[in-house]
């Protein structure tokens, strides 16, 4: 029979499913290999062909890495809540969970169908409250912990009140909030309850404070920094606008130095790496206090700023604050307030993105203040401009113009003052302040170089108690909270304006039924429309966490999935340890990617987790780009668009406009014009100008997307030529790290290997036929050349040259009329990562049973095959090739001479003649003269 590839998928799919063929076990004399991909959020658009580029890839890993006999996990789950769903349900009023569920079906239903050997026993979705009761629970963990500096790691707030009762705040060195108190053993046990809590909080790992947020009133959440583009919700274009709210934030801070040293023991692609790097953001420098200027008085009032260049200080010309500073308000003048009130309101409507991209343009206003240079008693004017945040840093910039691109800028649009302080110096030339130079303008700084310059700074400011070197990150503490329904509930309840854990018992804490799934009229998160959802001893916190909480620590529960006692027992983790292999979207790099570090640093601190860094190994696949294809409208005298279309190679002649037409119609850019008549209504008496009888379409490469009508559903793909094929094609486009265009049009002689791979195994009348007859040389020769190269390739995640390669492998093997079961089963074995599905048939059809071939061995790479012990030598009778005959390399030319002329297919030449002449070039040629 013919290769039926929609038969034999499906039924090996369901074989699979019944027989738990990729179920891992928590216990194993197998080496351990944990493979995984970054879980999807179901939209409910379902999957098209880019989405299963990582899947596929992650997957021939998994499937070879059991043939090469490891215990392996590849587990998938969904990442299920989101902000699509909940707009979907308050413009339908339909619930999210039911909206996820559906989304969620069609994803199944997409996964299988592409032949995964995903661990489905394993399954989680962050929106169950089976899997958030446990992202409950690690908050409370990290509320119930404060960071140490001395030990580096975090510990438990018990151990903090310990030390409070017995020694007061003296020793302490903590990440913790800059206005804490201090006090001695006996002021701390004088605190009231509520006092006491107040000041833990400014040590909790997770704590609430003012942060300055994206807050998008038309969506009525707040919008994480990449869900907002030129000032706008990225979905549904909403306007932005930057406020102060009380939020819940995470010190991810504390581990900013294990963060950025952590980098260099992963085997991530370095751009990631550098990513982060720049986003954590190390600095060495110095803490710098400036005085604030009261006429008259010496104010005890200041502002501090971080600076790493405190030996340009005799340089600073002016202040900068951010326009959301706390002391904006009250350093503002009455004669200043007008103006000042205008620029903030202004700032408000840009996103911190674009405030940090706008090098070019130079806005800001004055207070109406000034602050006092601490080394040389200068005033100096103080001003806000959008390009200081007030979460970076202290949110204030000493300004030297001389040293600085933006400050000098600045400096010119508002005329103030340039002061030079290096020779060597010149802001028209960028020269780099750090090189050998001697300091100008000032006594105390003359003839020292950039690091004396820097140290005597430091010290005298250190000497006035108005600075302190210090090391700075530009990272800042994690906002954890949005006003959205579709999320986790943060497991807290209100007592008197202070947040209180509720008991572990009660957890999982489940969304309550809402009646809209929209912000109250008085502007509360939808969770305050909740009726008769209160704690016994005061209000549920109304926000609920960010779409990063489940994804910080998913990998954990899979090691343990049906677990209601603990969120991974010691034993799967002791087991699993780690992710082996990770592969997903480089747009991860600064949310999810550091975001999941952090919290798997902060497992081990408490004694969960083993492992500092949770993947060893990271992948980013590329993205596969969209081929779009257009038709080309007609446009009449009168500038209006026509019901004719004009094909490609003709539109020079005419006045035509371009429209986007979906590809799904268009076959290797040819249109199907019965199927475009029947796309939309308004085409259906559509008339065309053809070009030799057929209407051809223009192409682009773009995203794919939608909207372009260029989306290639997985779905149409399968139907039409088979999962093995799309596995196999979509490896074949290119690298697997590279962003490539999808072409449909290659699939069919992917398509063409797989049926030739199967005639390999049947006659002409397509009955499976195999011979048990000894393999030649050159069959084992070709059998080991791919078993070679296909293992090589995986190993270091080549998965295209491997498809080149079986392509060449199978045509070898088909001109050498291969049909030896010896050979076929090995290469059976070799494919079968890439196409499970047709394997499978052949593995049982070759006489192995029932079973999976999924846990075979992988045949052993004997190198004796490869090494040349034969030449195929040319024959030429009279100067003219006409054969060629494998002759072993070791013969002498005699020898090789005798064997020759022995040949049948030489001596029908001869026809019973003797030759004149026989010339023989070792390992060359053969040449007869008759």
């Amino acid at each position: 029979m013919d290769y039926q590839f929609k038969d034999i998928e499906k039924k090996w799919q369901e074989f699979w499913a019944l027989n738990h063929t990729f179920k891992a076990d928590n216990q194993s004399d197998k080496p351990k290999y944990y493979v995984l991909d970054m879980f999807p959020y179901p939209s409910g658009a379902g999957l098209h062909v880019g989405h299963p580029l990582g899947y596929i890839a992650s997957d021939i890993f998994a499937r070879y890495k059991r043939l090469k006999g490891f215990n392996v996990l590849h587990p998938m789950g969904y990442d299920s809540f989101g902000l699509p769903a909940e707009q979907y349900a308050i413009q339908t009023g339909q619930h999210p969970a039911l909206t996820t569920e559906a989304n969620i079906n069609t994803y199944r239903r997409q996964l299988d169908q592409i032949g995964f050997s995903f661990d489905w026993s394993r399954e989680v979705r962050t929106s169950s409250p089976d899997f958030y009761k446990w992202t409950q629970w690690i908050f409370m963990q990290l509320f119930n912990s404060w960071y140490n500096k001395a030990a580096d790691k975090a510990e438990s707030i018990e151990k903090l009140v310990k030390h409070f009762e017995q020694n007061g705040s003296a020793g302490i060195d903590a990440v913790c909030d800059d206005e804490i108190l201090t006090f001695s053993a006996a002021e701390w046990k004088a605190f009231s309850h509520n006092e006491q809590q107040s000041e833990l909080l400014k040590y909790r790992l997770t704590y609430l404070r003012e942060s300055t947020v994206n807050w998008c009133a038309a969506l009525g959440t707040v919008l994480a920094n990449d869900e907002v583009k030129d000032g706008f919700s990225e979905r549904g274009g909403y306007p932005v606008e930057q406020k102060k709210m009380m939020q819940w934030s995470m010190r991810i801070t504390a581990y900013a130095e294990r963060l950025l040293q952590g980098l260099d023991k992963i085997d991530w692609p370095e751009p990631l790496k550098e990513m982060q790097r720049n986003w954590i953001g190390k600095s060495t420098g110095a803490s710098v206090r400036f005085q604030i200027f009261e006429a008259g008085n010496q104010s005890s009032d200041f502002i501090e700023v971080f600076t790493t260049r405190v030996d340009t200080i005799f340089g600073v010309t002016f202040l900068v604050l951010a326009p959301e500073h706390e002391l904006v308000g009250s350093l503002t003048t009455p004669e200043q307030k007008t103006e000042i009130d205008a620029y903030i309101a202004q700032t408000k409507k840009k996103s911190e993105l674009d405030r940090m991209a706008d090098a070019k343009t130079v806005s800001g206003a004055f207070t109406g203040s000034y602050v006092i240079n601490p080394v040389n008693g200068e005033k100096v004017p103080l001003y806000i401009a959008d390009y200081v945040l007030a979460g970076y840093g202290t949110g204030a910039v000493m300004a030297v113009p001389s040293g600085d691109q933006r400050d000098y800028l600045f400096a010119k649009h508002f005329n103030l003052p340039i002061v030079p302080i290096m020779d060597i110096q010149n802001i028209e030339t960028e020269a780099d302040p750090t090189k050998e130079g001697r300091y100008i303008n000032s006594d105390f700084m003359d003839g020292l170089d950039y690091k004396e310059g820097t140290a005597k700074v430091i010290a005298f400011l250190e000497e006035k108690g108005q600075g302190k070197a210090k090391i700075n990150y530009r990272m800042r503490d994690a906002i954890f909270g949005r006003q959205r329904y579709w999320g986790e509930p943060v497991p807290v309840y209100f007592n008197e304006g202070l947040p209180y854990l509720i008991d572990e018992k009660d957890l999982p804490l489940v969304l309550p039924e809402v009646d809209k799934y929209l912000p109250t009229e008085t502007g509360e998160p939808p969770l305050a429309r909740a009726s008769n959802w209160k704690h016994p001893e005061g209000q549920y916190e109304h926000s609920t966490m960010p779409g990063w909480a489940g994804s910080s620590w998913y990998w954990y529960r899979y090691m343990d999935a049906h677990n209601d006692k603990e969120f991974a027992s010691k034993k799967a983790i002791d087991y699993w340890k780690d992710v082996d292999l990770y592969i997903g979207g480089s747009e991860h790099a600064t949310g999810h990617l550091l975001y999941s570090r952090f919290w798997n640093k902060f497992l081990v601190d408490i004694g969960l987790g083993i492992e500092e860094e949770p993947f060893k190994k990271l992948i980013n696949q590329g993205h596969i780009q969209g081929r779009s294809n257009f038709v080309f409208r007609l446009i009449d005298a009168e500038g209006r668009g026509t019901n004719t279309f004009v094909s490609h190679g003709l539109i020079k002649q005419y006045k035509t406009s371009e429209l986007h037409v979906d590809v799904n119609i268009v076959d290797n850019d040819i249109l199907d014009i019965d199927k475009f008549r029947a796309w939309r209504e308004e085409y259906k008496d559509a008339e065309f100008i053809l070009e030799n009888g057929k209407y051809i379409c223009g192409v682009e490469i773009e995203k794919m997307s939608k909207s372009k009508y260029n989306v290639v559903n997985p779905d149409v793909l399968v139907e039409r030529y088979g999962a093995d094929t799309l596995r196999m094609y979509e490896m074949f486009l290119g690298p697997l790290e590279q962003s490539k265009p999808w072409n449909t049009n290659g699939i069919e002689g992917v398509f063409k290997f797989l049926r030739k791979f199967w005639k390999l195994f049947h006659d002409e009348q397509f009955n499976f036929r195999v011979s048990d007859a000894e393999p030649s040389k050159a069959e084992l020769k070709s059998l080991h050349k791919i078993i070679r190269k296909v293992e090589e390739d995986i190993e270091r995640f080549s998965f295209n040259t491997s498809v080149s390669s079986f392509m060449i492998a199978v045509n070898e093997l088909t001109d050498l009329k291969c049909n030896k079961k010896s050979i076929l089963q090995d290469l059976v074995v070799v494919l079968s990562p890439y196409a499970p599905h047709i394997c499978e048939e052949l593995w049982v059809l070759l006489g192995n049973g029932a079973g999976s071939l999924s846990y075979a061995p992988y045949p052993k790479f004997n190198p004796e095959y490869l090494i040349e012990d034969e030449f195929s030598y040319p024959i030429s009778i009279n100067g003219k090739t006409k054969m060629n005959l494998n002759i072993s390399l070791t013969l002498e030319p005699k020898a090789i001479e005798d064997f020759v002329l022995a040949s049948a297919d030489v001596q029908k030449y001869l026809d019973g003649k003797a030759p004149k002449k026989v010339i023989v070039v070792k390992g060359r040629i053969v040449n007869i003269v008759i």
